[in-house]
């Protein structure tokens, strides 16, 4: 029996919906355990292209159960549409289940987010303006509306009026009760054959023996305890939240994989040590497609980082680690690796929590030879270039961690055994 975490080592969009799309194959149940519609999971099958943002990326097979949980915050309307597309393309929705004790975002919550980025000005955070930060502050405000409510009509007006009442008092909300309570009501009517207790499905797939894969939105440096604060996002997105945002106990987990780009890549503003201003950001950008799934918006692209990989080791207790995307560097002479900053005058080798160290810090870098050589039709690790398979082993050392999978490429057959998929997914 194996339960699974896939978690992002990054700041997000390291390719964990392309790992999940393989690994669920040996799973019974995929489980999506944080964030909202703000972030997006591609995964290329046959030539054909789907983008998730709610739903578990393991809907691709008719056999998995995908399942929403309580830790993430839900935009109804969104996630309806996101099914009907799904069910336009003749994808099965029977394994999908939303857990009642989701939250949910609701249009107050967009203008609100809005309206706080404006008034940041140029210390805003860069969010997507989906609402999902608001919907965590009502969540821990303890006043948030959940996914139960919106089938229970005197609950959610009640709610509803109290909010309405709230937000009006922090900015300039109009919304009509009348109108949202229909209109959610209707969402709620909608999404009423997918809501159940996910806690306790979970639970009884896990007391099966059945393999369970916790799939989590964004990665490890956007983790809002854990992350590059304020800079983050409004959730526990490394696999300490797993547990919270599902309802399983710790001693359920089994293992932790995570997922890390060849190189780095960051969305919105925040600090980025290694980030590449010049020719090589822009090779990865274009070669990398490195647009958001979500709001089409360019990352920030740059080399390779040991010092995030070992703090992302430490804080998500990995066990093995996946690298996608090895194909992007295929054209590059020189590649660099980051194997410590230098602040002032000291070198720091583990990540700096103090935001302001950080934004001071200078990459000490290791070049490495490229290897110039298309990898893309390649499936197995020894017929690799030999300045690639170093480049691996370069990052395991860094990291003091095995890989056990690379990609080149975004077809499931172009994620490559590093020796053998780990036991316990076989």
């Amino acid at each position: 029996m194996s339960n699974t975490v896939i978690v992002g080592t990054q700041w997000g969009d390291e390719g964990k919906g392309h790992v999940i799309d393989l690994l669920a194959r040996q799973a019974s149940a995929v489980v999506r355990y944080q964030g909202g519609d703000n972030a997006g999971h591609t995964v290329i099958v046959e030539g054909e292209k789907f983008v998730f943002h709610l739903v578990p990326s393991g809907i691709l097979y008719p056999d998995k159960k995908c399942i929403v949980g309580n830790g993430v915050v839900v935009d109804p309307e969104s996630l309806l549409g996101e099914l009907v597309s799904l069910k336009n393309r003749g994808i099965s929705l029977t394994n999908f289940f939303l857990s009642n004790h989701a939250h949910v975002v609701m249009p107050y919550h967009k203008k609100a987010e809005e309206i706080e980025e404006s008034l940041r000005g140029k210390s805003r955070i860069g969010t997507t303006k989906k609402g999902i930060g608001p919907a965590y502050v009502d969540k821990m405000g303890r006043r948030g509306i959940r996914i139960a409510d919106l089938l229970e009509k005197n609950i959610l007006e009640e709610k509803l009026k109290f909010n309405l009442t709230f937000w009006t008092k922090f900015c300039e909300v109009n919304y009509s009760i009348s109108s949202v309570l229909s209109q959610y009501l209707e969402y709620g009517s909608k999404l009423k054959p997918y809501i159940t207790d996910t806690s306790l499905l979970i639970y009884e797939l896990a007391k099966r023996g059945e393999n369970i894969l916790f799939e989590g939105a964004q990665g490890t440096l956007l983790d809002v305890d854990h992350g590059t604060y304020p800079y983050v996002t409004s959730s526990s997105s490394g696999a300490g939240g797993v547990c919270i945002g599902t309802g399983i106990g710790p001693g359920k987990i089994d293992r932790v994989l995570g997922v890390a780009k060849a190189y780095t890549t960051r969305v919105g503003a925040g600090p980025f040590p290694t980030e590449s201003f010049g020719e090589t950001g822009n090779i990865l950008r274009e070669r990398g497609k490195e647009y958001g799934a979500t709001t089409g918006r360019p990352r920030r692209c740059g080399w390779f980082d040991g010092v995030i990989l070992k703090y992302a080791v430490r804080i998500n207790g990995l066990n093995e680690l996946i690298i996608t995307k090895l194909d992007v560097l295929d054209k590059l002479e020189k590649i660099r690796i980051c194997v410590a900053y230098r602040y002032k005058n000291k070198i720091i080798y583990d990540f700096p929590a103090d935001l302001g160290i950080l934004t001071e810090c200078q990459p000490i870098y290791e070049e490495m030879e490229g290897w110039r050589t298309d990898t893309s039709s390649l499936r197995i690790f020894s017929d690799l270039p030999r300045a690639a398979r170093k480049y691996l082993q370069r990052i395991e050392e860094i990291g003091e961690i095995s890989i056990c999978l690379f990609s080149v490429g975004p077809q499931r057959e172009e994620m490559i055994s590093m020796n053998q998929i780990p036991d316990s997914l076989t």
